[in-house]
């Protein structure tokens, strides 16, 4: 691919969140690297009309929205399921639990990948994928085979789910990114809230089947639509992993050229430098050019052209989890979708048991929370901005990450509360209207925190947004994993009120952990930064 051609830097005042590196070798006025988000490119996605925006978010919207709902829409017919293939209670259990944990950790391959091939050609195969495995599923006839493609259907969708958000990262600046996420985000919660209900409808009005034979015709949508109607986003001028791996695979030609001769990714090097030295901890940062509106392409060294055999997953991934602050949210995301997905699971067995109601009508139930959800991520998201607004106002123009998570503190009080209360309204029996206004309440706080930190990951991480979303999907994948193959034995033993009073202490926890963020993840971040110059400069 085409590397920008670089002039003189343009000497900026405030530093900015990213590392420097010692290979640099800035002009004499330079004062500081600019932010590597605003590096100029061609036909830069975040000049794009309205129009051609909108488009792009609702086209990732509905592909996550059909991502998310394949997950749950299986559940209100689990005891067809059960019957027809003859299964057990513990192998309908891994037919979520298998897709939850597959869904969650496979974006680490195709967020890698993303990185180098660009978001469409990633978008194309997953729904290929998805297109697949749904077709298998309608066909099968052992619950083994059902739980195999399950794990095909899932590996597919989980690009939906990671390479949106950095898609919107793409195209949207980050004082507009709060209310776009939570825009966003609202689809892959109205999907697990409308899943059990279509479902519960496709299985009254045929069979279970005519579940996967939906999300079948809704992929083979999903992929025509990318193929004819999404223009991808992906600047590899703004992509810390592609410099990562166009310097690796550089090295391996040998030396790089002077700087007299050639730049990289707009980086001059050393002249004697051989590149020997841990290259897979180095990667290289843009210069601004001062007179050129636009990045002017160059071959790069010794007209390499990067391939899927560049790319190596963890790197990113572990250098995503050496900060702090990223760990701690991560965290927190993670025990927020693990409880989601423990809720919805436990709701539907206490609805069908208890309260004797059927697919269609447990799914009307849990819509409730989607309900909530979907509110809570948009007003939350536009919330969030305002709040970032009013805040980089008051600091004299200056804006950090952290500011992102200031919004979030207005609803943790009622997380717990929610929770207590849905849990003990049903281990009372009680009138099922209470349980659909405690669902509102759980989907509507937890996801206004949700969007927050999820928006923050993405601000904290500039460079890295696709590895730090489908970090973050690995975490809440691998929680919700767990947290769906305890909750039937937890509920079981302690009932609902105990089981939900418990979450209510955990995800109090969490709240915690989001605060220490607010006050220690500047000082967290620009440490780590230090630490990464110093080793660079080794």
């Amino acid at each position: 691919m085409a590397t920008p051609t670089i002039a003189k830097v343009i000497p900026v005042s405030e530093p900015k969140s990213l590392p420097y590196n010692s290979h640099v070798e800035p002009s004499p006025d330079t004062k500081e690297i600019i932010d590597i988000e605003h590096v100029p490119v061609n036909d830069d996605p975040r000049r794009w009309s309205y129009a051609r925006k909108t488009a792009t978010l609702c086209i990732v919207s509905l592909a996550t929205m059909v991502s998310s709902s394949a997950s749950n829409m299986q559940n209100s017919s689990n005891i067809l399921i059960r019957t027809d293939l003859h299964a057990t209670n513990n192998q309908i259990s891994w037919t979520l639990a298998a897709f939850i944990l597959v869904q969650g950790n496979f974006p680490l391959i195709w967020s890698a990948i993303a990185e180098i091939t660009g978001r469409k050609v990633i978008y194309l195969l997953s729904s290929g994928l998805f297109v697949v495995g749904s077709a298998v599923l309608a066909l099968s006839k052992t619950i083994e085979v059902m739980i195999a493609m399950r794990t095909l259907q899932a590996a597919g969708s989980s690009a939906f789910l990671a390479i949106s958000a950095a898609t919107l990262a793409d195209i949207y600046d980050t004082h507009e990114r709060g209310t776009m996420m939570g825009v966003f985000y609202a689809a892959p919660l109205l999907g697990p809230a409308l899943g059990p209900v279509i479902g519960g409808l496709l299985s009254q009005a045929f069979n279970w089947r005519a579940i996967f034979y939906f999300l079948l015709i809704c992929g083979v949508i999903i992929f025509l639509f990318f193929l004819i109607l999404f223009k991808d986003t992906y600047r590899c001028e703004r992509s810390l992993t592609y410099y990562s791996a166009l310097q690796r695979r550089s090295a391996s030609r040998g030396p790089v050229r002077h700087s007299s001769q050639s730049t990289i990714a707009g980086s001059e090097f050393s002249k004697n430098q051989t590149h020997d030295k841990d290259l897979e901890k180095q990667f290289q940062l843009p210069v601004v050019p001062e007179k050129i509106p636009s990045a002017t392409p160059t071959p790069g060294p010794d007209n390499v052209r990067l391939s899927i055999k560049d790319i190596n997953p963890f790197p990113p991934y572990f250098q995503i989890l050496s900060r702090k602050n990223n760990v701690l949210v991560l965290t927190v995301n993670g025990l927020v979708f693990g409880f989601n997905y423990c809720l919805s699971y436990t709701c539907e067995r206490t609805l069908a048991n208890v309260y004797g109601y059927d697919a269609l009508s447990v799914g009307l139930v849990l819509l409730c929370l989607g309900i909530g959800s979907v509110a809570g991520s948009i007003i939350g998201g536009r919330w969030s901005d305002r709040v970032v607004g009013k805040m980089v106002k008051a600091n004299g123009g200056q804006w950090h990450a952290e500011m992102r998570l200031e919004s979030s503190k207005l609803t943790m009080l009622w997380i717990p509360l929610s929770l207590i209360g849905y849990g003990w309204a049903c281990d009372k029996h009680l009138n099922v209207a209470v349980i659909c206004v405690m669902l509102v309440l759980i989907g509507f706080t937890t996801i206004w925190m949700y969007a927050s930190t999820l928006a923050y990951l993405v601000d904290a991480n500039p460079g890295r947004s696709a590895a730090a979303v489908a970090t973050n999907s690995s975490f809440r994948g691998s929680l919700a994993f767990l947290s769906v193959l305890i909750a039937v034995p937890l509920q079981n033993a302690w009932g609902d009120g105990i089981l939900f009073t418990g979450w209510a202490c955990v995800l109090a926890a969490a709240e915690l952990l989001v605060i220490i963020v607010v006050h220690k993840g500047e000082s967290w971040r620009k440490g780590n930064e230090e630490n990464e110059r110093k080793m660079l400069s080794k």
